[in-house]
Protein backbone atom coordinates (compact mmCIF):
# COMPACT_ATOMS: atom_id res chain seq x y z
CA UNK A 1 0.00 0.00 0.00
CA UNK A 2 1.41 3.14 -0.96
CA UNK A 3 0.19 6.32 1.69
CA UNK A 4 1.04 9.88 1.29
CA UNK A 5 1.39 11.63 4.44
CA UNK A 6 -0.31 15.25 4.68
CA UNK A 7 -0.27 18.34 7.07
CA UNK A 8 -2.38 21.35 5.73
CA UNK A 9 -0.39 24.35 7.83
CA UNK A 10 -0.51 28.00 8.73
CA UNK A 11 1.77 29.95 10.56
CA UNK A 12 3.44 27.45 13.07
CA UNK A 13 6.71 26.92 11.47
CA UNK A 14 7.77 25.55 14.68
CA UNK A 15 5.30 23.37 15.52
CA UNK A 16 5.09 21.98 11.54
CA UNK A 17 8.97 21.11 11.56
CA UNK A 18 8.13 19.12 14.95
CA UNK A 19 5.02 17.14 12.92
CA UNK A 20 7.46 16.73 9.98
CA UNK A 21 10.19 15.24 11.82
CA UNK A 22 7.74 12.49 13.55
CA UNK A 23 6.17 12.13 10.01
CA UNK A 24 10.13 10.49 9.13
CA UNK A 25 10.84 9.22 12.34
CA UNK A 26 7.64 6.21 11.91
CA UNK A 27 8.49 2.87 12.19
CA UNK A 28 6.32 1.98 9.19
CA UNK A 29 7.41 5.15 6.92
CA UNK A 30 4.84 6.97 4.70
CA UNK A 31 5.99 6.26 0.84
CA UNK A 32 5.21 10.40 0.37
CA UNK A 33 5.38 13.65 2.41
CA UNK A 34 3.67 16.66 1.70
CA UNK A 35 3.00 19.79 3.28
CA UNK A 36 -0.13 21.85 1.84
CA UNK A 37 0.87 25.61 2.72
CA UNK A 38 -2.02 27.95 3.31
CA UNK A 39 0.11 31.27 2.37
CA UNK A 40 2.61 31.13 5.66
CA UNK A 41 4.65 33.77 5.73
CA UNK A 42 7.15 32.86 9.02
CA UNK A 43 9.20 31.24 6.75
CA UNK A 44 7.84 28.01 6.56
CA UNK A 45 8.49 27.57 2.86
CA UNK A 46 12.54 27.86 4.00
CA UNK A 47 12.17 25.61 6.41
CA UNK A 48 11.20 22.61 3.99
CA UNK A 49 13.28 23.28 1.25
CA UNK A 50 16.17 23.03 3.84
CA UNK A 51 14.68 19.51 5.11
CA UNK A 52 13.64 18.60 1.65
CA UNK A 53 10.09 18.30 2.23
CA UNK A 54 7.90 18.73 -0.69
CA UNK A 55 5.07 21.72 -0.43
CA UNK A 56 2.14 23.07 -2.45
CA UNK A 57 1.58 26.35 -1.76
CA UNK A 58 -1.78 28.21 -2.22
CA UNK A 59 -3.82 30.90 -0.95
CA UNK A 60 -5.31 30.72 2.65
CA UNK A 61 -8.43 29.06 2.01
CA UNK A 62 -8.80 27.90 5.44
CA UNK A 63 -8.67 24.41 6.76
CA UNK A 64 -11.07 22.92 4.30
CA UNK A 65 -9.21 24.02 1.61
CA UNK A 66 -5.88 22.58 2.32
CA UNK A 67 -7.62 19.08 2.90
CA UNK A 68 -9.37 19.44 -0.21
CA UNK A 69 -6.12 19.96 -1.60
CA UNK A 70 -3.96 17.00 0.08
CA UNK A 71 -6.47 14.90 -1.38
CA UNK A 72 -6.34 15.95 -4.77
CA UNK A 73 -2.45 15.67 -4.80
CA UNK A 74 -3.30 12.21 -3.37
CA UNK A 75 -5.36 10.76 -6.47
CA UNK A 76 -3.13 12.51 -8.95
CA UNK A 77 0.19 10.99 -7.23
CA UNK A 78 -1.63 7.37 -7.50
CA UNK A 79 -2.09 6.73 -3.85
CA UNK A 80 -3.70 4.17 -2.08
CA UNK A 81 -4.51 5.84 1.27
CA UNK A 82 -3.58 9.36 2.56
CA UNK A 83 -3.00 9.92 6.51
CA UNK A 84 -4.25 13.96 6.92
CA UNK A 85 -2.97 16.19 10.13
CA UNK A 86 -2.74 19.58 11.01
CA UNK A 87 0.88 21.48 11.86
CA UNK A 88 0.77 22.15 15.74
CA UNK A 89 0.18 18.21 16.75
CA UNK A 90 2.27 14.91 15.89
CA UNK A 91 2.31 11.34 15.77
CA UNK A 92 3.94 8.45 17.86
CA UNK A 93 6.17 6.55 16.16
CA UNK A 94 4.31 3.68 15.52
CA UNK A 95 1.14 5.61 14.79
CA UNK A 96 1.24 4.85 10.76
CA UNK A 97 1.91 0.86 11.96
CA UNK A 98 -0.92 0.46 14.08
CA UNK A 99 -3.31 2.27 11.40
CA UNK A 100 -2.40 0.13 8.54
CA UNK A 101 -2.73 -3.23 10.81
CA UNK A 102 -6.55 -2.40 11.45
CA UNK A 103 -7.42 -2.00 7.64
CA UNK A 104 -9.65 -4.79 5.84
CA UNK A 105 -11.97 -4.67 2.59
CA UNK A 106 -14.54 -2.57 4.35
CA UNK A 107 -12.58 0.53 6.04
CA UNK A 108 -13.35 4.01 4.68
CA UNK A 109 -10.69 5.53 7.68
CA UNK A 110 -8.96 4.35 10.42
CA UNK A 111 -7.33 7.56 12.78
CA UNK A 112 -5.29 8.08 16.05
CA UNK A 113 -6.93 8.80 19.37
CA UNK A 114 -5.92 12.50 19.82
CA UNK A 115 -4.46 12.80 23.35
CA UNK A 116 -2.70 15.91 25.14
CA UNK A 117 0.77 15.98 24.20
CA UNK A 118 1.42 17.51 27.93
CA UNK A 119 -1.07 14.77 29.63
CA UNK A 120 -0.86 11.98 27.66
CA UNK A 121 -3.94 9.99 29.56
CA UNK A 122 -6.38 12.46 28.41
CA UNK A 123 -7.89 13.53 25.00
CA UNK A 124 -7.36 16.54 23.77
CA UNK A 125 -10.79 16.02 22.17
CA UNK A 126 -13.24 13.51 24.71
CA UNK A 127 -15.08 11.50 22.73
CA UNK A 128 -18.53 11.01 22.67
CA UNK A 129 -20.38 7.77 23.74
CA UNK A 130 -22.69 6.85 20.84
CA UNK A 131 -26.38 5.42 20.85
CA UNK A 132 -27.81 2.36 18.58
CA UNK A 133 -27.32 4.11 15.62
CA UNK A 134 -24.17 5.98 15.95
CA UNK A 135 -24.82 8.87 17.07
CA UNK A 136 -23.41 11.11 20.22
CA UNK A 137 -25.65 10.78 23.13
CA UNK A 138 -27.39 14.00 24.36
CA UNK A 139 -29.80 13.64 26.97
CA UNK A 140 -27.66 11.20 29.05
CA UNK A 141 -25.87 11.69 32.44
CA UNK A 142 -22.64 10.82 31.12
CA UNK A 143 -21.75 11.93 27.65
CA UNK A 144 -18.40 11.78 27.12
CA UNK A 145 -14.72 9.80 28.07
CA UNK A 146 -12.21 11.67 28.19
CA UNK A 147 -9.40 9.49 29.05
CA UNK A 148 -7.75 6.81 26.90
CA UNK A 149 -8.34 4.32 30.30
CA UNK A 150 -12.27 4.79 29.74
CA UNK A 151 -12.39 4.34 26.50
CA UNK A 152 -10.06 1.04 25.98
CA UNK A 153 -13.08 -0.05 28.64
CA UNK A 154 -15.57 0.31 26.26
CA UNK A 155 -13.84 -0.62 22.98
CA UNK A 156 -11.86 -3.96 23.92
CA UNK A 157 -11.67 -4.48 20.20
CA UNK A 158 -8.90 -1.67 20.24
CA UNK A 159 -11.21 0.28 17.92
CA UNK A 160 -14.09 2.55 18.28
CA UNK A 161 -16.68 3.60 15.76
CA UNK A 162 -16.03 6.96 15.78
CA UNK A 163 -13.27 9.62 14.77
CA UNK A 164 -11.96 13.18 15.52
CA UNK A 165 -10.77 14.39 11.66
CA UNK A 166 -8.12 15.68 10.93
CA UNK A 167 -5.38 14.58 13.37
CA UNK A 168 -3.80 11.43 12.35
CA UNK A 169 -6.84 10.06 9.75
CA UNK A 170 -6.06 7.61 7.48
CA UNK A 171 -8.06 7.52 4.52
CA UNK A 172 -8.29 5.19 1.98
CA UNK A 173 -8.41 5.92 -1.79
CA UNK A 174 -11.45 4.15 -2.76
CA UNK A 175 -13.69 5.56 0.05
CA UNK A 176 -12.44 9.21 -1.36
CA UNK A 177 -13.94 7.64 -5.00
CA UNK A 178 -17.00 7.09 -3.20
CA UNK A 179 -17.57 9.79 -1.04
CA UNK A 180 -15.53 12.84 -2.90
CA UNK A 181 -13.22 15.04 -1.21
CA UNK A 182 -13.57 17.64 2.20
CA UNK A 183 -15.92 20.48 0.94
CA UNK A 184 -14.30 23.72 1.21
CA UNK A 185 -16.99 25.48 1.48
CA UNK A 186 -17.28 24.30 5.57
CA UNK A 187 -14.23 26.95 4.96
CA UNK A 188 -12.70 26.63 8.94
CA UNK A 189 -15.10 24.86 10.91
CA UNK A 190 -17.36 21.78 10.33
CA UNK A 191 -15.43 20.32 7.49
CA UNK A 192 -14.15 17.59 9.74
CA UNK A 193 -17.57 16.67 10.81
CA UNK A 194 -19.28 17.15 7.14
CA UNK A 195 -16.14 14.23 6.73
CA UNK A 196 -16.83 11.51 9.18
CA UNK A 197 -20.30 11.07 7.97
CA UNK A 198 -19.70 10.61 4.51
CA UNK A 199 -17.03 8.70 4.67
CA UNK A 200 -18.88 6.20 7.00
CA UNK A 201 -21.68 6.12 4.81
CA UNK A 202 -19.12 4.37 2.20
CA UNK A 203 -17.96 2.10 4.72
CA UNK A 204 -16.62 1.63 8.07
CA UNK A 205 -14.53 4.58 10.53
CA UNK A 206 -12.84 4.03 13.31
CA UNK A 207 -10.31 5.24 15.82
CA UNK A 208 -7.69 2.88 16.79
CA UNK A 209 -6.45 3.23 20.11
CA UNK A 210 -3.22 1.95 19.22
CA UNK A 211 -2.49 4.77 17.36
CA UNK A 212 -1.54 8.22 19.25
CA UNK A 213 -1.17 11.18 18.18
CA UNK A 214 -0.32 13.94 20.38
CA UNK A 215 -1.52 17.72 20.32
CA UNK A 216 -1.81 20.91 22.45
CA UNK A 217 -4.79 21.08 24.98
CA UNK A 218 -6.86 23.62 22.35
CA UNK A 219 -9.04 24.24 25.78
CA UNK A 220 -6.67 26.47 26.51
CA UNK A 221 -6.83 28.47 24.00
CA UNK A 222 -8.62 31.70 23.09
CA UNK A 223 -11.16 31.83 20.34
CA UNK A 224 -11.69 34.40 17.62
CA UNK A 225 -14.85 35.92 16.63
CA UNK A 226 -14.44 34.78 13.29
CA UNK A 227 -13.99 31.19 14.62
CA UNK A 228 -17.19 31.90 17.21
CA UNK A 229 -19.19 32.88 14.04
CA UNK A 230 -18.08 29.99 12.23
CA UNK A 231 -18.53 27.19 15.43
CA UNK A 232 -21.94 28.38 15.88
CA UNK A 233 -23.19 28.48 12.12
CA UNK A 234 -21.75 25.16 10.85
CA UNK A 235 -22.30 23.43 13.53
CA UNK A 236 -26.07 24.49 13.68
CA UNK A 237 -25.80 22.93 9.73
CA UNK A 238 -24.63 20.29 10.48
CA UNK A 239 -27.34 19.27 13.48
CA UNK A 240 -29.96 19.06 10.35
CA UNK A 241 -27.64 17.55 8.13
CA UNK A 242 -26.65 14.37 10.27
CA UNK A 243 -28.43 14.33 13.74
CA UNK A 244 -31.29 13.73 15.68
CA UNK A 245 -32.58 15.91 18.18
CA UNK A 246 -32.26 19.06 16.14
CA UNK A 247 -33.81 21.57 18.43
CA UNK A 248 -32.20 20.57 21.45
CA UNK A 249 -28.89 20.20 19.37
CA UNK A 250 -29.12 23.54 18.53
CA UNK A 251 -29.65 24.85 22.17
CA UNK A 252 -26.92 23.02 23.49
CA UNK A 253 -24.72 24.27 20.26
CA UNK A 254 -25.63 27.78 21.32
CA UNK A 255 -24.87 27.04 25.03
CA UNK A 256 -21.58 25.05 24.31
CA UNK A 257 -20.18 27.69 21.85
CA UNK A 258 -21.13 30.94 24.11
CA UNK A 259 -19.70 29.18 27.28
CA UNK A 260 -16.60 27.72 25.50
CA UNK A 261 -15.73 31.45 24.49
CA UNK A 262 -16.87 32.90 27.58
CA UNK A 263 -14.30 30.62 29.39
CA UNK A 264 -11.19 30.98 26.80
CA UNK A 265 -11.19 34.47 26.35
CA UNK A 266 -12.82 35.81 29.56
CA UNK A 267 -16.36 36.88 30.74
CA UNK A 268 -16.04 40.31 30.34
CA UNK A 269 -14.66 39.66 26.25
CA UNK A 270 -17.83 37.35 25.78
CA UNK A 271 -20.15 40.22 26.99
CA UNK A 272 -18.40 42.98 24.60
CA UNK A 273 -18.96 40.79 21.69
CA UNK A 274 -22.51 40.38 22.32
CA UNK A 275 -23.04 43.99 22.81
CA UNK A 276 -20.68 45.53 21.41
CA UNK A 277 -19.80 46.70 18.00
CA UNK A 278 -19.55 43.02 17.52
CA UNK A 279 -23.13 42.53 18.64
CA UNK A 280 -24.48 41.60 15.29
CA UNK A 281 -21.96 38.22 14.92
CA UNK A 282 -23.93 35.75 16.76
CA UNK A 283 -27.32 36.59 15.55
CA UNK A 284 -25.99 36.50 12.07
CA UNK A 285 -24.13 33.04 12.80
CA UNK A 286 -27.71 31.88 14.06
CA UNK A 287 -30.13 32.95 11.12
CA UNK A 288 -27.48 32.05 8.72
CA UNK A 289 -26.99 28.78 10.18
CA UNK A 290 -30.63 28.14 10.59
CA UNK A 291 -30.88 29.20 6.65
CA UNK A 292 -28.20 26.64 5.96
CA UNK A 293 -25.78 29.03 4.39
CA UNK A 294 -22.56 27.01 4.39
CA UNK A 295 -19.73 29.07 3.04
CA UNK A 296 -17.30 31.79 3.73
CA UNK A 297 -19.69 34.71 4.35
CA UNK A 298 -18.42 36.49 7.14
CA UNK A 299 -18.07 39.81 5.84
CA UNK A 300 -20.68 39.29 3.12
Amino acid sequence: MKILAAVVTHNRCTLLERCVDHLRAQTRQPDAIVVINNASTDGTVEMLDAKGIAHIDQANVGSAGGWNRAIAHCLEQGFDAVWLMDDDGFPDTAALAALEREIDASTACVSSVVLREDERSHFVFPFPLLDRRGLPVLAQRQRKLATLRELEQIAPSGTYPFAHFFNGALVMRAAIEAAGSVDTRWFMFGDEVDYFFRLRQVGEVRSVLAARHYHPDVARRPLTPTKLYYYLKNTLILNRIYFDKVALRHLATLGIGLARYGARNGWGNLAATLAGPQRGLVPRAIIRGLRGRIGADLDG
